[in-house]
Formats: C-alpha cells, structure tokens, sequence
C-alpha cells in the first residue's frame, strides 16, 4: 500500500538532507528513501537461504524416493518468488525525515509505522555494521532513548550517511537536552 509520500531515491538525496529540513520546518517532511544496497544485500540472503531450502527440499526426497518426491521443492521455491518480491516492497516503505526538533523514521507496507524521535531525548546514536552489511558498503543507525520500547533502527545506509547522520544527531540531541 502506497500512501503517495515523496521520497528522495537519488545518489544526492543525503546532500539534500541538510537544505531539506531547512525548508521542511514549516510544511512537509523531506523524506530520504534507504539506497539500494540494502534491497540487493536482503534478496542475495533470501535467494542463498531459500535456494539451500529449496534443493534440499527437492533433491533429497528426489533422489531417496523417487522422482515425484521432489515436488516438494516447489514451496520454498514459491516461498522464495513470494520473498523477492516483498522484499522490494519493504525496502521502498522505509524512509526517514530529519525535522527541526525530531527525526522520523517511517516503514511498514501493510500496518504502516512512524516513529517519532525528539533529538532532546536522544541518549545515545550507534553506527553499526556487520560483516555482510560491510560486504555490501552499508551502515545501520541504532538510536537510544530513555523509553524502553523506541525502535528506532535507519538501515542499510552508506556508511558516510551513517557518519554524518550518527554526528549530526549527537549535535543535536546534546544541544536540546540543556533543560534534562
């Protein structure tokens, strides 16, 4: 489900974070898709996994008890065409907006969830990569606050995006939480 939101896709949407909140302060949010590393990155590990299922799934019984016993490779197979193109459709529903005094970061495809962060509760921001994650050129930016239930994860960024945007939270959560 498409809610119709403008998303920045292109290799400057990250430059144009800075202006877009700027210009964004009194309006709508300038919202900043994920790049697509992290869209290639989740169906290389869906086609490994699911592929290992599905030859196991078709080749063992296959060859143990006949032919007609490696039908039971087509549902990991369908699993997996049904996976290639949701994952597509999950990575278009995640996007994140830097605003004056907070960050959004908004996702899901059918239940859509926005997460609101005020930069003046912001206790800390990690910048973490794996080693698939570092494989494939991507960062993710974890951030902390007092609330024990906030989920607030920017996947699968370019790890100078994750720099700047771990930085530029640290300013600005330090510089809201005088008053704390």
């Amino acid at each position: 489900m498409d809610t119709g939101s403008p998303q920045d896709t292109g290799p400057d949407a990250a430059q144009g974070t800075a202006q877009g909140t700027a210009g964004a302060a009194g309006g709508e949010p300038v919202w900043i898709a994920l790049p697509p590393g992290l869209l290639k990155m989740r169906r290389l590990l869906l086609v490994v996994w699911l592929g290992l299922i599905t030859l196991a799934a078709g080749l063992l019984p296959g060859l143990l008890a006949g032919p007609a016993w490696a039908a039971f490779a087509l549902p990991p197979l369908a699993l997996l065409v049904w996976g290639w193109v949701m994952t597509e459709r999950n990575w278009r529903s995640w996007r994140y907006a830097e605003r004056a005094d907070d960050l959004l970061i908004s996702r899901g495809v059918l239940w859509r969830e926005e997460t609101v962060v005020p930069y003046g509760r912001m206790q800390l921001v990690e910048v973490t990569s794996g080693p698939v994650e570092r494989h494939f050129g991507l960062a993710s930016v974890q951030l902390h606050t007092a609330a024990a239930a906030t989920d607030a994860t920017i996947p699968g960024l370019d790890p100078a995006e994750a720099e700047r945007l771990r930085d530029r939270l640290t300013e600005l959560g330090e510089a809201r939480s005088a008053g704390l």
